[in-house]
């Protein structure tokens, strides 16, 4: 592209009075009221002071914000140029937004928890947010749903927010734990989060959030009763807590295994002729090689990660192992023991019956853990850029408004549908949300006027369309 002008010839100035940049949030805004967002936070989050007035029209201010790009206050002024306040009423200023979130506590957090789960399901009764395959007929992990349990460091400047630590990345930082729920027809959904210092073990009260988690699925509408739960986890998460939180709520788990004794006795049993020879659809890096890796090999052995503890608390299952060619040359040539001469041992334990997925189908389900890291990727680009406040629970109440507005952008692609379904969220606010429009007025109605030619305009048309036929649904009991 070139700029065909003499720069004598092209000025600019800020003056129109009814542009706006973000002419998708009219939709995706009425997609959040539909929902019931202000409604159930006005009458569940109950901040004290005339800081903490309006919690509904605040909260969707600051949804509505995130939903745009916001990754700080101060970024909330985007709510405020142009046409904005033709198109919605009470919106806030970022002092005002910032006073809000400061004046939480950890009561109002989990208050404003409440709202993130509830609103999860009134998203639920707008859009189907956890589809599967009919399960009458579905095989393998196609009429499975998919929850995944990881945290990560927000990387933090000061030291002097509350919180702040260095966490096992090595950074200062803010630890945000998060559970999703995803099948292999649709993108993932935050279905409990919690923020915690930085320096806090990955799996310190993940248990419990697990627990509320697999709850709040089971509440959300279109979520099939039939569909087997699979409860999917790093090596940091392979304590007897967690497996016994999935296994509570009816769950199956497929958690990394710790390269422990008793999983290296079982690898050591796994005969050379038990290995099955698989090819990666696409090469994977490997970082402590500084290889491509695109073959590897799998098998499997019964196993119970707990043998010592008492009958009624073991939990039987498979140690599924997959092997990769050891490519280091520094750790070939180190005198290790015989098992890791050549190869690399990456395993993992599942309740999954080889008659639902057998090695080969397990291992690949397994690895797919890896879409929550799209999820956190997805928030740091977005909201989770930073940590605004120097208050823990400031930042805790924004780690939670992301959180709902991730979700309200999940449900109005599922809406959209075509090829934005299952887009990540930065494209999401490129194609849907921060479309340019100038607004017009006739006949006592206001008319957007979008960009001619844009791509995605039978998507966009399509969610605007439905949100403005479809009734809202009865709020009572959300």
């Amino acid at each position: 592209m070139l700029f065909n002008h003499a720069p004598a010839t092209v000025s600019h100035t800020f003056d129109d009075g009814n542009l706006v940049s973000a002419a998708g949030l009219v939709p995706v805004m009425r997609l959040a009221q539909r929902a019931g967002l202000v409604e159930l936070a006005d009458t569940r989050v109950s901040v004290g002071t005339d800081k903490g007035a309006h919690p509904g029209a605040k909260t969707a201010s600051l949804v509505a914000g995130m939903v745009a790009g916001a990754d700080s206050i101060d970024d909330m002024d985007l709510l405020l140029h142009g046409g904005m306040k033709s198109l919605f009423g009470r919106v806030y200023a970022p002092s005002t937004l910032g006073s809000f979130l400061r004046k939480f506590t950890h009561g109002h957090v989990r208050q404003l928890d409440a709202v993130a789960t509830r609103f999860l399901c009134g998203l639920g009764r707008q859009a189907p947010l956890v589809p599967v395959a009919d399960t009458r007929g579905a095989g393998g992990a196609d009429g499975m749903v998919f929850v995944d349990i990881d945290d990560s460091m927000i990387e933090v400047a000061s030291a002097a927010k509350q919180g702040a630590g260095i966490g096992y990345s090595k950074v200062r930082g803010l630890n945000a734990l998060i559970a999703t729920a995803s099948t292999t027809a649709a993108a993932p959904v935050i279905i409990g989060q919690r923020l915690r210092r930085g320096p806090t073990h990955s799996v310190r009260g993940a248990p419990k959030l697990l627990a509320d988690s697999l709850a709040t699925l089971g509440r959300i509408p279109g979520v099939s009763v039939d569909a087997p739960l699979v409860v999917r986890a790093d090596s940091a998460y392979y304590t007897t807590g967690i497996i016994a939180a999935a296994r509570r709520a009816g769950a199956q788990v497929s958690v990394t295994v710790k390269m422990t004794s008793p999983v290296k006795n079982a690898i050591r049993a796994i005969g050379e002729d038990q290995w099955t020879a698989i090819k990666y659809p696409r090469a994977i890096w490997d970082e402590d090689s500084g290889t491509w890796i695109s073959d590897a090999e799998v098998a499997e052995v019964p196993f119970s990660p707990v043998p010592s503890a008492k009958k009624a608390d073991q939990v039987a299952g498979r140690l599924v192992v997959r092997r990769i060619p050891e490519l280091n040359p520094a750790k070939q040539t180190r005198g290790q023991e015989p098992l890791f001469d050549l190869w690399r041992y990456h395993g993992f334990f599942t309740t999954i019956s080889a008659g639902t997925l057998d090695t080969v189908a397990v291992d690949r389900m397994h690895r797919a853990h890896a879409i929550i890291e799209q999820t956190h990727a997805e928030l740091k680009a977005g909201p989770l850029a930073h940590m605004p406040s120097g208050l823990f629970q400031a930042n805790a109440a924004w780690l939670t408004i992301a959180t709902i507005a991730h979700n309200l952008m999940r449900a109005a692609a599922i809406i959209a549908g075509g090829d934005l379904a299952r887009a990540r969220a930065p494209g999401l606010r490129t194609k849907l949300i921060t479309i340019p429009a100038r607004i017009a007025r006739r006949a006592r109605k206001l008319i957007l006027h979008l960009p001619a030619g844009w791509k995605w305009r039978t998507e966009f048309t399509r969610l605007y369309d439905t949100m403005a036929s479809r009734p809202p649904p009865a709020t009572a009991g959300i």
